[in-house]
């Protein structure tokens, strides 16, 4: 079994806004074990996300066979939603958490880590919200990732926000038929523009993003208007991939749910440049806290 005075165990922590995923790993035995927890995005509430990333740790160390009185010894490598607010950071830096070192940076920045194994990239996320990164030698880029529904296009909240739009200009008579119309009031169950008003007014970006597939399945239908829709999207994603490998970046990776129906729409010499991820971003945390670890620098 491994030993923590002569070899450290890295956890990894990816916390999103719907669940925390936590990998522990020695350099000697690679994955020892893995944890889930709830909600870690400390914008929605930090003491949650503390104790979500905690609760994440306890299980990789019982699925590992290893003692939770361990938690002192581990050196955590966290990527977080909502820390590139600096006072949301700040919170988080303050906390006096139970490991042996805890090493704190954006959800971004470990996803490329994972989908470049380490090394530099850029990576594109196209999931309920969307955003990019790039990350040469020491620069960072950050596209995107403003938040639904002040950004995230292209996301699948904000395909949902166009196609309940296009739903309502349509039902009034005052936007082009499409056939989105009946698909979305058939997906909600609403019978008319004001049930379906009623179900969206206020909704988190979550409840947009159901609609998402939708908007495809009537784009590849041949709607006008869901086409329309889909190519606005894909010629921002491909405008942020020209953008993020300006830089220099090596690789070029999307990631996220809904990159398989992108990819299609994407401008081709986009697309030729896509590149499988190769680790998923809780190892990318890993290869974090061990880069920090490495170069000797405090909790």
């Amino acid at each position: 079994m491994t030993s923590v005075d002569e070899k450290p165990l890295f956890l990894g922590i990816d916390g999103g806004g719907s669940k925390c995923r936590a990998l522990l790993y020695s350099k000697n035995d690679g994955i020892l074990g893995e944890g889930l927890a709830g909600p870690a995005n400390p914008v929605q509430g930090l003491q949650r996300a503390q104790g979500a990333i905690v609760a994440s740790a306890q299980q990789a160390l019982a699925s590992a066979g290893l003692s939770a009185n361990l938690l002192g010894h581990l050196i955590v490598g966290a990527g977080l939603a909502g820390i590139n607010a600096p006072r949301t950071r700040g919170l988080m830096e303050a906390w006096a958490h139970p490991f042996g070192a805890f090493y704190l940076t954006t959800d971004l920045h470990i996803a490329c880590l994972g989908a470049h194994q380490g090394e530099e990239g850029a990576v594109i996320i196209t999931g309920t919200g969307s955003s990019g990164f790039a990350q040469v030698g020491q620069a960072q880029q950050f596209l995107g990732g403003h938040g639904f529904p002040l950004g995230d296009k292209a996301s699948g909240a904000w395909l949902g926000l166009a196609a309940v739009q296009a739903t309502l200009l349509a039902l009034d008579g005052l936007g082009p038929e499409t056939s989105l119309a009946g698909a979305v009031l058939a997906e909600t169950q609403c019978a008319d523009s004001t049930a379906l008003m009623d179900s969206y007014s206020g909704q988190a970006s979550a409840a947009f993003a159901k609609l998402a597939a939708l908007v495809f399945a009537q784009a590849q239908a041949g709607d006008r208007v869901a086409e329309r829709i889909v190519e606005d999207g894909a010629a921002y994603l491909s405008a942020m991939a020209e953008q993020l490998t300006r830089v220099g970046s090596p690789r070029l990776t999307m990631i996220g749910g809904l990159t398989q129906l992108w990819q299609p729409y994407l401008a081709p010499k986009v697309a030729a440049k896509l590149a499988p991820a190769l680790q998923t971003p809780e190892m990318g945390a890993v290869y974090f806290a061990q880069q920090v670890y490495a170069g000797g620098k405090a909790a």
